[in-house]
């Protein structure tokens, strides 16, 4: 970090603090005692995590039976409604259906009115983890983290050419599925084609494998309603998955007095969105 003139290294840790049964209790010695393990001189608590520190964990080891039967009954139904649509999704990952991908992202970002990541971000993570064939590859390739592009297209009688309702890209490395990047088209809302993309998902990470589910982030275990995240924490939760608390996010310190100056533009950075987006 010194060498490359860093202010400091953000790290988050894969390494879970709390499980679901352990969420519901307010005291835990072992919080007090993991977080001794990462006490250090120049270690705080980040300024700005990228991550949240709660994220849903769904088991694939588990029959399709079984985990149908996890489901909230309302999530059940509205996958029946997305298949009774004729709403069919499948892997692609040519560069058509990455641009496609692209599209949907700047329709949900508008929608949803919500900050993401540009186009040139997304166009170097793809071409950099990619994976070059729709072919299931063997669970040890999955050493390298790789990513896989799932469309969901509904059936237009007229004209033929179906339209791209869902496009997801995945990630998964070692024995895990992770859902990191979602989006969506404003048109057949009532196909329910996102609740379809998900567990087509969970049978795509059953086919690679894999053992774990990591539907990349929620609220904790007492969410508000009224929070803006709310909408996709209770998706999440309709398909039966564990709610778990990682360690966190942490700032190691490299460059103490630019790190301060770095604090108070952060600060103003997001007071500004936050009053752009109002503004909006």
């Amino acid at each position: 970090g010194k060498k490359e003139n860093c202010i400091f290294i953000q790290i988050e840790p894969n390494v879970i603090l709390r499980s679901h049964s352990e969420l519901v209790s307010e005291s835990n010695p072992k919080v007090n005692e993991m977080l001794k393990h990462i006490q250090h001189d120049n270690l705080s608590p980040a300024v700005h995590p990228l991550f949240t520190k709660y994220t849903f964990v769904l088991d694939l080891t588990k029959s399709e039976s079984e985990l149908m039967a996890g489901m909230h009954p309302k999530t059940r139904y509205n996958i029946k409604v997305a298949q009774k649509h004729g709403v069919k999704v499948t892997e692609d990952n040519s560069d058509e259906a990455f641009e496609t991908y692209l599209k949907l992202l700047q329709q949900t970002t508008k929608r949803q009115n919500f900050y993401a990541h540009d186009e040139k971000y997304h166009r170097m993570m793809w071409e950099t983890l990619r994976i070059h064939t729709s072919k299931f590859i063997l669970q040890s390739s999955y050493d390298k983290l790789t990513a896989h592009l799932l469309i969901a297209n509904y059936p237009n009688p007229y004209p033929l050419t179906p339209t791209p309702l869902v496009a997801w890209i995945l990630f998964a490395y070692k024995d895990v599925l992770y859902y990191p990047y979602g989006a969506s088209s404003s048109e057949h809302r009532e196909t329910m084609a996102s609740n379809l993309m998900m567990w087509e998902a969970i049978l795509f990470g059953k086919k690679l494998g894999l053992k774990k589910f990591d539907m990349w982030g929620s609220l904790g275990p007492n969410p508000n309603p009224n929070d803006p995240w709310y909408g996709f924490h209770r998706f999440k939760q309709g398909y039966g998955p564990d709610l778990i608390e990682f360690i966190g996010s942490y700032d190691l310190i490299i460059n103490p007095i630019l790190y301060q100056l770095y604090k108070i533009a952060d600060k103003l950075r997001w007071a500004i969105l936050k009053t752009i987006k109002r503004t909006a």
